[in-house]
């Protein structure tokens, strides 16, 4: 579970909101942190009105004194500074993961416009299209972080969900409850291919979406009751509607710590459920996003 967590860091202020829940994973967790700045070809000369970091001596002293100042003595904390400039400041990130091997990479995803929001929106999207590391996105800076209710969104077809694994350990470690949401579209949320079937046959389409909510609350139950089995606490939920706005909702209302979603490769319902739901949640939940990328095709 998250034996190596890499943070990239700009050296601006807002870049590290991702520090504090770094720091609460590593020490609980046990890992080992690496800190890392790429240095940028033709960079600005500043960055949110704060000086960026071009040469490798001072990104070098901004990451040491981050690293006794953002983390306990007891997390072995590293420090990386590529100092070849790069123009693809996120792509370089994704390739330094065979050299660091990362198992989680946190990073602050929300900026004020311009080079920051190109520069994390970006990472976001090439490290999910690795389908390797887990991402943890951090839209703002905040106090403290706890793992008290995490929030675990399923596609309909949650039976073959492996990312329960990873709630359930986290549950486990942080004495944390689980809640399951489960969210089948409406006909006027439907999209693509499922919107024109839905307007062609509406009631075939009707019947269909509500066969998955009762298919989805049987999934739910399964997991909910495995779970208390395992002595974690756990409820479900099926909600329709917009995915991610669901989601949103959904965490605001619970008061979740931490969003855990798992992105698939599917076709069909789980298609429409996973093609854009994970850069829409980071974008408006307050909740730190865990992102878990998963392969399948059931």
């Amino acid at each position: 579970m998250f034996k190596n967590i890499l943070v990239p860091l700009d050296g601006s202020k807002l870049s590290e909101a991702s520090l504090i829940p770094a720091a609460f994973l590593a020490e609980a967790l046990h890992s080992r942190v690496t800190l890392l700045h790429i240095i940028e070809q033709d960079p600005p000369s500043e960055i949110h009105k704060e000086r960026h970091l071009t040469k490798p001596d001072e990104a070098e002293a901004y990451l040491n004194e981050v690293a006794k100042r953002a983390f306990p003595a007891t997390v072995r904390v590293e420090t990386h500074v590529h100092t070849a400039a790069v123009s693809d400041v996120a792509r370089s990130i994704v390739d330094h993961a065979p050299e660091l091997k990362p198992d989680l990479i946190v990073i602050c995803t929300h900026g004020r416009g311009g080079v920051h929001d190109l520069l994390y929106g970006n990472i976001a999207q090439q490290v999910l299209a690795t389908g390797t590391i887990p991402l943890l996105a951090v839209k703002t800076a905040i106090p403290s972080f706890e793992l008290n209710k995490i929030l675990i969104p399923l596609d309909p077809d949650s039976i073959h969900d492996n990312s329960l694994g990873v709630a359930e350990s986290l549950a486990k470690i942080f004495m944390a409850e689980l809640s399951l949401l489960s969210i089948i579209p409406t006909l006027s949320t439907l999209d693509g291919e499922q919107a024109a079937v839905g307007s062609l046959l509406p009631a075939t389409t009707q019947a269909y979406l509500d066969l998955n909510v009762e298919n989805a609350k049987k999934d739910l139950q399964i997991h909910v009751d495995a779970l208390h089995k395992g002595h974690v606490g756990a409820f479900a939920e099926v909600a329709r509607g917009d995915p991610a706005s669901s989601i949103v909702k959904a965490a605001e209302e619970s008061g979740a710590d931490l969003i855990l979603l798992s992105t698939h490769r599917k076709v069909g319902l789980g298609a429409f459920w996973a093609r854009s739901v994970a850069p829409k949640v980071a974008q408006k939940a307050k909740a730190p996003l865990l992102v878990i990328p998963l392969f399948q095709t059931e």
